[in-house]
């Protein structure tokens, strides 16, 4: 008899039951590393937590080496002495002796998910996916023989201006849609393909006119949209005419493709950061190729919108600190701002953001092509704590010169602080922000009191009635906000 949690096959028909999609963003959202750690003691000198590769003795078989292997990255574990193998839904199943639904609702309610009603028709619905991703399949390789055609010279040349060559061009699977209505819906429909299929991959759109649909994509630089199991699930495509009404366009939302839940180079850049490689977040699909093509292998961008939740928690399960890389301009910092408010209530403890701000008026492919790799390297190493950066929003272009204006920056800092649900967390950016603004305001003091240029004592005295956060930082209290009043 094999021991428990030996490799035991899962139910399928169990996972068959579930709307397609549900277990694998269940499976996105939940970190492996945490289901197994309240069943064992981490191996504290083999586990390398920050790369998510943790060791501990196999809770399955009785030892005293550290031979259970959990891969928190591709949340997969295995034991290399009774050979137990599995997912954090088998995990729970062979801890806590449930079957597979059961353990799928112990893991959703941990990671806020509902667990939807049984559907007899999810196999059909399953089938149903395998049929459109076969479809995107023959859409990729269309586009990518309409880049090698005449049609494509021009935009062979554009990226060639931009530093992408053959080879980078075969690495990310770069195509071309040519400037035709229908050129993808008759290359598909020759090949037998329902026109029902081609409508459902958002690879075309129905007429207004009466007539066939016509080609989503046309006259523009194509990058297909992979999942994280390599699956191409939509297209983004680049404007060949500058006078287009919009420079990017992405695929529709579809069965197969959720923009808001998803990112650009997804796996690769996951397998890039398994190995030590900070994981980017850039802003579009440019930058992140110049970013690969530059040796930064672990870069990702969200696809046409600002950065959500989901792909929050997304980067997360990939890296503790991923680095947000952002345009050196007014678009730039705002959408800082927005990440900012997005993640204050999301903050665990050991999972924040770092911000990195491009030059003023450069993205991080102008920095490439203009400054080299390593001054990129220079801004990532500069990139800012998100409470930094919290201050210097909060702060910058303020007058806090009178106790009413301190007043209301109080405020504004208190409400933003108080967003964090960690009550940890929450303490120590209480903390974080009394510091900067005892430097501010002290540092400002003295260079305007009287005594600060002959070096006396009235550099320091504080002001009667200032607030605790203008005097030298203590220690905070619970019932204490960030800047109350002495």
């Amino acid at each position: 008899m094999p021991p428990l949690g030996a490799g035991r096959a899962l139910p399928h028909i169990h996972a068959m039951s579930l709307p397609p999609g549900f277990l694998d963003e269940l499976r996105s959202r939940t970190s492996l590393a945490q289901v197994v750690g309240r069943k064992v003691m981490w191996d504290t000198r083999k586990s390398n937590q920050g790369r998510g590769d943790m060791w501990a003795p196999c809770p399955f078989h009785q030892e005293k080496t550290a031979s259970f292997h959990v891969d928190d990255r591709k949340g997969f574990y295995y034991c290399f002495g009774c050979h137990a193998k599995g997912d954090a839904i088998g995990f729970v199943r062979e801890t806590e002796n449930v079957d597979f639904i059961e353990a799928v609702r112990i893991l959703a309610a941990e990671a806020g998910m509902t667990v939807p009603e049984r559907d007899p028709a999810a196999q059909q619905k399953a089938d149903r996916r395998s049929e459109l991703f076969e479809v995107m399949e023959m859409a990729v390789r269309h586009f990518r023989l309409g880049l090698q055609t005449a049609a494509g010279a021009a935009a062979r040349d554009y990226l060639d201006g931009r530093g992408l060559g053959p080879e980078a061009r075969e690495r990310f699977e770069l195509g071309f849609a040519a400037d035709g209505w229908q050129g993808l819906w008759d290359h598909l429909t020759g090949r037998g393909v329902a026109a029902r299929d081609i409508l459902d991959c958002g690879l075309a759109r129905p007429s207004r006119k009466g007539g066939d649909p016509y080609d989503t994509f046309r006259n523009r630089i194509i990058f297909p949209i992979r999942d994280g199991r390599g699956r191409c699930i939509a297209f983004g495509g680049r404007a060949m005419d500058p006078d287009d009404s919009a420079k990017y366009l992405n695929s529709p939302d579809t069965e197969l493709f959720d923009k808001s839940r998803m990112l650009y180079n997804l796996a690769p850049a996951r397998e890039a950061a398994g190995k030590g490689a900070p994981l980017i977040v850039a802003e579009g699909y440019m930058d992140v190729i110049a970013l690969v093509e530059a040796g930064f292998g672990a870069a990702v961008a969200p696809l046409g919108t600002a950065v959500t939740a989901e792909q929050l928690q997304m980067l997360w399960r990939i890296s503790d600190e991923p680095v947000i890389a952002l345009d050196g301009d007014t678009a730039g910092l705002r959408a800082a701002w927005r990440v900012i408010d997005l993640a204050l209530p999301l903050l665990e403890a050991g999972k924040s953001l770092r911000f990195a701000l491009m030059p003023q008026g450069l993205d991080p492919d102008d920095v490439l092509r203009r400054q080299g790799p390593r001054a990129l390297q220079a801004v990532l190493d500069g990139a800012l704590p998100m409470v930094d950066l919290l201050w210097r929003r909060e702060t910058e272009g303020r007058q806090v010169d009178s106790p009413e204006r301190r007043a209301a920056l109080d405020k504004v800092l208190n409400e933003a602080v108080a967003r964090i649900r960690d009550p940890a967390i929450r303490h120590h950016y209480g903390q974080a922000i009394r510091d900067l603004r005892w430097r501010h305001f002290n540092q400002g003091r003295q260079r305007s009191a009287p005594g600060a240029r002959r070096g006396g004592k009235a550099a320091m005295a504080p002001v009667r009635g200032e607030t605790r956060a203008s005097l030298p930082p203590r220690a905070a209290t619970r019932s204490r906000p960030i800047c109350a009043r002495r």
